[in-house]
């Protein structure tokens, strides 16, 4: 065997073999936790870190193997036109982003993403694709945000969008859309906690209003640049919006229809507003009984077909609901009735329609409707408060016995009365240290006293010395003390015990 040290480094190794490259950047793969197989970093690509990017290589196919490493994979800007099943060699555990836009694809096979199942976010934008099919993002049930801006889409086929459980922004701005996708919604295995849809740039001549009254509760759609058509609904839809406040269209308020002066505001609201000023009102009604309430807003006899909605707690409701047994009905001039009210029905309604108005920042669509006693429901109110309102009220009741208790020992702590002078004019001093304390201060200097004031004495047994030669003065007994010359209201103070009290000990002398 020969040494090591004898053969240049780095040609051979224990045994006469000769050193590896590929064995050492194996080797220190295992170390750094990187899969056994490590694909180098194909030409024109840029490999730094946990980033591959590949973008503007004119590439038009996928390199055959990546290096599997990559959190964040940057195919943009090349002339890939299809991307089929077999993209990649082996599966993306790590990878979180993948982008794929600025190219030619047209096409994305079916199962073309499960080898990515912890994708996060993934850019598709400006390719050529014109639809959805079904199960066209099969395995991304991780995925977070979709861009598909920019592209030629005109149909979406049902079960496009399964296995999206996480989906929370999706792009569609600048396609070719006709219709609102509502499928997103409601097919099984949609997303369920999309927070953000823009669906502006498109070709929506119509959406469906009492749709959007529910969802944009909890979600930003954006519809601007569409030719919507401006009917009462859509105006009493964006009226609504105007008054929350709503972002999507506060941001693009010129960007939508049914401008100023642009809409049909005068035949939506012909004799139908009334021109008193908005305000919160409460209804209140017992559980099992009806209840009607106005739409506010509107004359007290409004005419029928309205473009009326009811946005209460749990749906949105209109007049064209047939149902007679229904548990909420609008009636033909925008009356809301209950019939049979639950406890669930408490709670804010607001009543849409097109009043063809601006809204003051005082004024309020808003209805509260409280099923059963308004105590009862206020405690329940009151048990639902935040933490915050807890803390607040636990602090102002101990503000408030700290504020009581600072007075009580004001009270009790003022300032004491000065002794009284001697016959003689000289100061006998205090005998037995009498602190009498006084609610006024210029009562001591005044001498005054009065009979309905409570005197408090504090005594303390203790021999005063006289002045130089003179007698010593005994010590008071405080056992002639009684409780009735300590504290006492009338006429009797105690200023007149300690006179009698010393009286008695002189006496007893």
């Amino acid at each position: 065997m020969r040494p090591i040290s004898s053969q240049p480094l780095g040609k051979t190794a224990v045994g006469g073999s000769r050193w590896n490259p590929a064995a050492a950047a194996l080797l220190l793969s295992l170390c750094l936790g990187f899969p056994p197989s490590l694909a180098p970093c194909p030409p024109c690509c840029l490999c730094a870190s946990d980033i591959i990017s590949c973008s503007g290589c004119n590439l038009s196919m996928l390199p055959s193997d990546l290096p599997g490493y990559a959190t964040r994979l940057d195919l943009s800007h090349n002339t890939l036109t299809v991307l089929p099943v077999d993209w990649i060699s082996r599966p993306f555990d790590r990878l979180a982003t993948l982008v794929l836009s600025r190219n030619s694809i047209s096409r994305i096979e079916v199962d073309a993403f499960t080898v990515t199942p912890h994708l996060l976010h993934l850019d598709i934008s400006s390719n050529r694709l014109t639809a959805l099919n079904s199960s066209i993002f099969a395995g991304l049930e991780e995925l977070k945000e979709l861009l598909l801006f920019g592209n030629q889409i005109v149909q979406i086929n049902p079960g496009a969008f399964s296995d999206l459980y996480s989906l929370q922004r999706l792009y569609f701005s600048g396609n070719r859309l006709t219709a609102f996708p509502l499928g997103l919604y409601w097919e099984p295995g949609g997303p369920r906690n999309l927070t953000f849809l823009d669906l502006s740039y498109n070709r929506l001549s119509e959406v469906p209003v009492q749709s959007l009254l529910s969802l944009t509760r909890h979600c930003a759609i954006y519809l601007q640049k569409n030719p919507l058509v401006c009917d009462c609904a859509l105006l009493a839809l964006l009226e609504y919006w105007m008054w929350k406040q709503y972002r999507p269209l506060v941001d693009f308020r010129g960007e939508y229809p049914c401008r100023d002066g642009s809409g049909p505001e005068y035949e939506c609201s012909q004799e139908v507003v009334s021109d008193m000023p908005l305000e919160a009102q409460t209804y209140q009604v017992e559980p099992g009984k009806w209840l009607r309430v106005p739409c506010p807003g509107l004359a007290t006899q409004g005419q029928e077909g309205l473009a009326l909605f009811w946005v209460t707690p749990r749906t949105v409701v209109n007049s064209s609901t047939d149902d007679p047994m229904a548990h909420l009905i609008v009636s033909p001039n925008g009356t809301l009735e209950i019939r049979g009210a639950l406890m669930e029905d408490s709670g804010m309604y607001w009543c849409v329609a097109a009043r063809g108005r601006h809204y003051a920042p005082d004024e309020s669509l808003e209805v509260n409707v409280v099923v059963g006693n308004l105590s009862t429901a206020s405690t329940g109110g009151s048990a639902r408060g935040s933490g915050a309102e807890h803390f607040n009220t636990a602090f102002t009741t101990l503000a408030s016995c700290v504020v009581s208790i600072i007075l009580v020992l004001l009270y009790l702590y003022l300032t004491p009365c000065r002794c009284r002078e001697n016959r003689g004019g000289r100061s006998r001093g205090c005998g037995g240290r009498a602190f009498i304390l006084c609610s006024d201060p210029r009562e001591v200097e005044s001498g005054q006293r009065r009979s309905n004031g409570k005197r408090v004495a504090f005594l303390e047994p203790q021999v005063e010395a006289s002045d130089i030669g003179g007698p010593k003065t005994p010590a008071m007994n405080l056992g002639h003390v009684t409780t009735e010359g300590i504290l006492k209201n009338g006429s009797r103070t105690v200023g007149q015990t300690l006179t009698d009290t010393a009286h008695i000990a002189e006496t007893r002398k």
